[in-house]
């Protein structure tokens, strides 16, 4: 279901979104989408995750923690800005995100809303 004018659009901006979490999560972590949706600005889309798994009393108390990202974009799917729970993402990272990892093969794997065929 989309959330906005052009669904085509939001559901790629969705996409882009959710392959950005696996990226800017700690490695190796299991990721629960909890919520996608519409972020509190426009053309924005907000994420709403946890990471699951591990046993350690440590990862059980990340489980508990609530996470999420929120992707700003320009005009089209150009992403714009990324901010976490524990800020905005900076300038570097984003540019690397944006140019070496979004829409590689690697990306829609790790995607954690991607359809397994």
């Amino acid at each position: 279901p989309g959330f906005g004018c052009d669904t085509a659009l939001d559901a790629r901006r969705a996409t882009l979104c959710r392959r950005a979490v696996p990226a800017l999560a700690p490695p190796g972590a299991e990721i629960d989408l909890l919520r996608v949706g519409s972020g509190a600005s426009r053309g924005s889309v907000r994420i709403d995750y946890r990471l699951v798994g591990g046993t350690s009393a440590l990862a059980k108390a990340e489980a508990t923690r609530p996470r999420f990202l929120v992707c700003h974009f320009d005009a089209g799917d150009d992403l714009s800005a990324v901010t976490t729970e524990q800020g905005p993402v900076n300038g570097a990272s984003l540019y690397l995100l944006r140019r070496y990892y979004l829409t590689t093969p690697e990306a829609e794997a790790a995607d954690p809303g991607g359809r397994s065929p």
